[in-house]
């Protein structure tokens, strides 16, 4: 482990300590969408500030995300994922992974950035399906296929044990150029954010963030020198907790 990422760890620990009072849960799927907007001379990254009246992480900035849902199975969808990524979401879900499965976790992110911003990550395209989901219709009668392969998966953290909420968070990227109506940016309280803006990464320190976001950006900070146009097969960092600490390993 090199220091910088070591020095991550303590600090998450130290901030944010790996256990809590809360019986057992079991963490649910989840995904994170990082929308990165290079077009600039500093890059900049899409983030909502979710309401002061929440009782999980009010008045922090977090990025668009959520849960998995059944919809996220089925909506319909253009491209292909990053064959290295498709290999490690599968293989991260033990015997329970499949590539559909893989590509649901991709899918929900997309669905969650539209529902709390109102972007699309898309190609034009049409397709017929049977989805109740508002998001998945939203994407249908504009004309706007999902794309897979405008996606990048980037870390994995699970929230640890004893928290009243616990989630098995995959981090994913995609480029702005990939969003299919930029200029339909929205905030929507219904879905939590009080406040979405884009925020070059030289003003993260004016805003609040939870530690995990923080740290997540500094792995991908790290990944963007290693990687900066994101396309090279690269492991994908991974936190929990064991034995009451935090870890890192790779998917």
């Amino acid at each position: 482990m090199t220091p910088d990422v070591a020095a991550m760890l303590e600090k998450l620990a130290e901030l944010n300590k790996p256990y809590g009072p809360a019986p057992y849960r079991r963490p649910r799927d989840a995904a994170t969408l990082i929308l990165l907007d290079k077009s600039g001379s500093v890059p900049r990254l899409l983030m909502g500030r979710r309401s002061e009246q929440l009782a999980f992480m009010p008045g922090m900035f977090v990025f668009p995300g959520g849960r998995t849902e059944r919809s996220d199975l089925t909506a319909p969808r253009t491209g292909a994922l990053h064959a290295g990524d498709a290999d490690r979401l599968v293989k991260g879900m033990g015997r329970n992974g499949t590539a559909r499965r893989a590509e649901a976790l991709v899918m929900s992110a997309i669905r969650e950035t539209q529902e709390e911003t109102g972007l699309l990550i898309g190609k034009a395209g049409s397709a017929q399906s049977a989805t109740r989901s508002p998001a998945w219709r939203t994407f249908i009668d504009k004309g706007i296929l999902p794309d897979l392969s405008a996606i990048r998966y980037v870390a994995r953290a699970i929230t640890p044990p004893g928290r009243v909420r616990r989630f098995d968070t995959r981090f994913f990227v995609a480029d702005a150029g990939h969003v299919a109506n930029p200029d339909e940016l929205i905030a929507n309280p219904a879905e939590e954010l009080d406040e979405v803006r884009w925020i070059g990464l030289d003003a993260l320190d004016s805003i609040t963030m939870p530690d995990i976001t923080e740290t997540i950006l500094d792995l991908l900070a790290k990944r963007l020198r290693e990687d900066p146009g994101l396309d090279r097969d690269l492991p994908v960092p991974f936190i929990r907790a064991e034995n009451r600490r935090y870890v890192l390993t790779h998917d």
